[in-house]
């Protein structure tokens, strides 16, 4: 495996999805098999590294050439279950999003419009290829968004301070069933206190990407290199999980006065998180 650097990359979130490799094709499952076998098998943090390298050329790499073969391993209960890292899947996802996130000078600065005009062009020809492709991971930089809590709950939260070397750690894992049926309730109980809203519209495309993978997965939030940049205070007292449970329980008792303070937490605190981003 390729040397890494050890410097910290901070601000992205993720949401994986570990299938078992029953639900793979017989040729990928044995090279799960042999990868899970690894002495040492890399980190969030290595993934990031490798896809930031990319940037440095001139021109940028702003996908790469070839996909990834490494994966994050979980067993589960004795099963085997993987997240392939599928970088350059995600590479493409990722910089079609990047126009509303970037003013178009520094946009065009750290990525040329011909480096992302090819980029375009490989990705339609390739989808054309696999037009079944997802992703195993979704991203979010600079906050976790409000509709992922709502598949975990506080109990499956895990937060640990390691230390200066390895850092501190919180993330929340549940089985692929129970992220399901929370998204069930979680959106009967908003469509019926309201008409619509960004809480039902991320909770409904993340229900549906959801459905793509197989009823024995596990569910994995984890926040990060977020924990980097936050306060172990802030990372201490964060129970944004059950904070959406709270509220969306409010909801379906008819509380909108429950529910609204519930949800006015939140938004204080992801705010303070997001701030951040533009701090000196």
């Amino acid at each position: 495996m390729p040397k890494v650097s050890s410097v910290t990359v901070p601000y992205a979130a993720y949401l994986r999805v570990y299938e078992p490799l029953a639900a793979f094709p017989r040729r990928e499952r044995d090279h799960w098999e042999r990868y899970a076998k690894r002495e040492r098998l890399p980190s969030c943090q290595d993934e990031l590294r490798r896809s930031l390298a990319d940037l440095v050329p001139v021109p940028p790499v702003a996908v790469p050439v070839h996909e990834s073969d490494d994966a994050f391993v979980l067993e589960a209960e004795g099963v085997l279950c993987v997240c392939p890292w599928r970088t350059r899947l995600r590479g493409w996802q990722a910089l079609a999003e990047l126009p509303g996130r970037l003013p178009p000078t520094v946009l065009d600065a750290v990525l040329p419009p011909v480096v992302r005009r090819q980029a375009a062009d490989d990705y339609e020809r390739w989808l054309e290829l696999n037009p079944d492709a997802r992703p195993w991971i979704r991203t979010s930089t600079w906050q976790v968004p409000l509709s992922w809590f709502v598949l975990v709950s506080d109990a499956e939260r895990r937060y640990e301070h390691k230390g200066a070397e390895e850092g501190p750690l919180l993330r929340y894992r549940t089985p692929m069933v129970q992220a399901r049926r929370r998204v069930a309730r979680g959106l009967k109980a908003l469509r019926d206190a309201i008409d619509e809203g960004p809480l039902i519209d991320g909770l409904v495309d993340v229900g549906r990407w959801l459905e793509e993978f197989h009823p024995r997965s596990y569910v994995e939030l984890d926040y990060g290199g977020l924990v980097h940049v936050l306060p172990p205070g802030f990372l201490a007292e964060d129970h944004s999980a059950a904070d959406v449970a709270e509220g969306i329980a409010a909801l379906r008792r008819g509380d909108g006065e429950g529910a609204g303070e519930a949800y006015a937490r939140l938004v204080e605190r992801w705010r303070s998180v997001r701030d951040r981003q533009y701090a000196n």
